[in-house]
């Protein structure tokens, strides 16, 4: 049977009271809340801090990439701050995924590997020479980040079904990229409804732009659980 995914929301914003706004509007319908690039550029560590003073959970997502030392410095401040889950980029190799893992062991917050962007198409794969298919290339990273003891990976649900297949019921699958039926694609070029994320096995549905610039944000927020059940 089909479980229902949590749904996370992209707090794509660039102030604090913008998104502190979205927090206590949402939760606790919502319960985590993804700090990416942009707000966490313009807030700091402050944000995570204050998100998690209302009770929902962080989804720290700055998708580390450095040598093993920095990444583990990174990930020790990671769950100083309390994020449940945090991002690392899977081509940052064995060893350094393995130094992340080690530091979060004790603690619980999941280090999650990132291994092939959504916007990324296959054609610009061939042109770096990458041999294997898209989807091929995901499930090697991803079960290299598994081996090395990362918690689970974000993925689309185009890949979604193979990495549960491949990589078990337990390795934590987020799937962004999710569109209620009939939205426009942005940026994305690997998307899917709510509903395909969890026939796929999702663990966590990452929705961003089609809630904040929904005219009725709370009627879209029940519309995708809804597409989860």
């Amino acid at each position: 049977m089909n479980h229902k995914p949590q749904l996370i929301l992209a707090l794509d914003v660039n102030t604090h009271k913008q998104a502190m706004r979205w927090v206590n509007l949402l939760y606790p319908k919502v319960r985590i809340f993804k700090v990416g690039l942009q707000l966490y550029t313009a807030c700091g560590p402050q944000i995570i801090k204050d998100i998690r003073k209302t009770g929902a959970q962080v989804f720290l997502d700055l998708k580390f990439n450095d040598i093993p030392n920095t990444m583990a410095c990174a990930a020790a401040e990671a769950v100083k701050l309390g994020a449940a889950m945090f991002t690392v980029h899977t081509l940052s190799g064995p060893t350094a995924l393995k130094e992340v893992a080690r530091v979060c062991r004790k603690s619980r917050t999941k280090v999650i590997g990132v291994t092939i962007l959504t916007s990324i198409c296959p054609h610009f794969l061939k042109d770096l020479g990458v041999k294997r298919a898209l989807s091929r290339e995901v499930l090697y990273l991803g079960a290299m980040a598994k081996r090395n003891g990362l918690d689970g990976l974000v993925c689309s649900v185009q890949e979604a079904r193979m990495i549960r297949e491949y990589l078990g019921k337990n390795f934590l699958i987020i799937t962004p990229g999710i569109r209620p039926q009939g939205y426009k694609q942005d940026d994305q070029s690997r998307i899917a409804t709510a509903g395909q994320a969890v026939a796929c096995g999702a663990d966590f549905i990452v929705v961003g732009r089609p809630i904040l610039e929904a005219p009725n944000p709370l009627l879209v927020v029940k519309e995708l659980n809804c597409q989860g059940k």
